[in-house]
C-alpha cells in the first residue's frame, strides 16, 4: 500500500478552497434564514397596519354616534355605537394577534450561528 504524500502547500491550498466554499455556504444559509424571518415579520406588520385602519374606522363610527346623540336625541345613535363597538372588537383581536406573533419572532439566525460554531471547531481541528 503506497500512501500519496502531499506537500504542505497543497494541503493549505485545499484548506483555503474548502474554507472559502464553507464561508459562501454559510452566507447563503444566513440569507435564506433572514429572508424567511423578514417575510414573517412583514406579514405581521401588514396585519398591524390593517388592524390600525379598522380601529380608526371604529373610532369614526363611535364619534359619529356621539355626534348624533348630542345633535338630536333619536335612537339612531344606538346603531352607530353598536357598529363602532363591533368594529373596535375586530380591530382589537387583529392587532393583538399580530403583536403576539411579532413577539414570538426571533431575529437572530440561530441555525447559521450554530453551523458557524461547528465550522470553527472543524477548522481548528484541521489546523492542529
Amino acid at each position: 500500500m503506497v500512501r500519496e504524500e502531499r506537500s504542505l502547500g497543497d494541503l493549505f491550498s485545499e484548506l483555503a478552497a474548502e474554507t472559502s466554499t464553507l464561508v459562501r455556504q454559510e452566507v447563503a444559509l444566513a440569507q435564506t434564514e433572514m429572508a424567511h424571518k423578514a417575510t414573517k415579520v412583514g406579514k405581521n406588520v401588514g396585519y398591524l397596519v390593517v388592524g390600525g385602519a379598522v380601529a380608526y374606522a371604529a373610532l369614526l363610527a363611535i364619534i359619529a354616534g356621539i355626534i348624533i346623540v348630542l345633535g338630536m336625541a333619536i335612537p339612531i345613535w344606538v346603531s352607530a355605537l353598536l357598529v363602532g363597538a363591533v368594529i373596535g372588537i375586530v380591530a382589537f383581536f387583529m392587532i393583538s394577534s399580530a403583536a403576539a406573533e411579532l413577539r414570538k419572532t426571533d431575529p437572530v439566525p440561530r441555525q447559521t450561528v450554530e453551523t458557524i460554531k461547528e465550522d470553527a471547531k472543524w477548522l481548528k481541528k484541521e489546523l492542529t
